[in-house]
């Protein structure tokens, strides 16, 4: 925290005396979503980041989509229909929610219908896509992040698939929402919080050399080799099943 204060002190009086620049922030609205049922979805994907120097990434097997209630409807007289244009479960409780199942879906069962329809070869494409635009996101701010080596950070990534299978990158939520509204939920998320703690080790009670720990894979390390990205040829692990043992 003294470092942050210090470095708000030199920047306000670097800036003082200076014109302030207004600031934008510039969007796309994609208006092409990939579609299950005709609904819209996104995806909640958990990327672990145990230290910043050097850059150690891992990340979560497990995830889920969030749908709209609604049936997607492009037209411009409905862009004011939150329901269907929004995935947040705070927006769709508004609407015809689905308490049983939260109007999510396991990425797990995402993968296996995806699959279904394009193979396999195409959605592990998509699916190492989604994990490159992950490591390369935090690979592009590495620099600017104050790195203590106590300290770690669970990042919770949403991610939008459009029609010709191209993921996008909505937003990166930094200690995301961890409470559980249905009973996936809750097996997930306390399984992401136990394995969290396995990785991070802080009773050092296991091997640091391993590579993949209780459904965390290790995607990215500075000192590894062969860890150039874009990667066309590497392994993916989302939607894979995750070791809770």
């Amino acid at each position: 925290l003294s470092d942050v204060k210090n470095w708000k002190l030199k920047y306000a009086d670097k800036e003082k005396g200076t014109k302030q620049v207004e600031a934008y922030i510039v969007q796309q609205y994609i208006s092409n979503p990939f579609l299950v049922g005709g609904k819209k979805f996104d995806l909640r994907i958990y990327v672990l980041v145990t230290c910043f120097c050097p850059l150690t990434i891992w990340l979560y097997r497990g995830g889920f989509c969030r749908f709209s209630n609604k049936r997607y409807n492009s037209d411009a007289s409905e862009i004011a229909d939150n329901l269907i244009h929004l995935t947040n479960v705070s927006i769709q409780k508004t609407g015809n929610y689905d308490k049983r199942t939260g109007g999510k879906w396991d990425l797990k069962m995402l993968r296996i219908h995806m699959i279904s329809r394009f193979g396999n070869s195409r959605v592990d494409s998509l699916f190492l896509e989604i994990q490159n635009i992950l490591v390369r996101s935090i690979n592009s701010v590495k620099d600017a992040m104050i790195n203590d080596a106590h300290c770690f950070e669970l990042y919770g990534f949403d991610i939008l698939i459009d029609n010709s299978l191209k993921p996008w990158l909505i937003e990166v939520n930094a200690s995301p929402s961890l409470s559980a509204s249905t009973q996936g939920d809750y097996t997930l998320k306390s399984n992401l919080i136990n394995a969290t703690l396995d990785v991070v080790n802080i009773e050092r009670r296991s091997n640091t050399d391993q590579k993949s720990i209780r459904g965390f894979d290790l995607v990215y390390h500075d000192n590894m080799e062969n860890m150039d990205f874009p990667r066309r040829d590497s392994k993916n692990f989302l939607g894979g099943i995750c070791d809770s043992s």
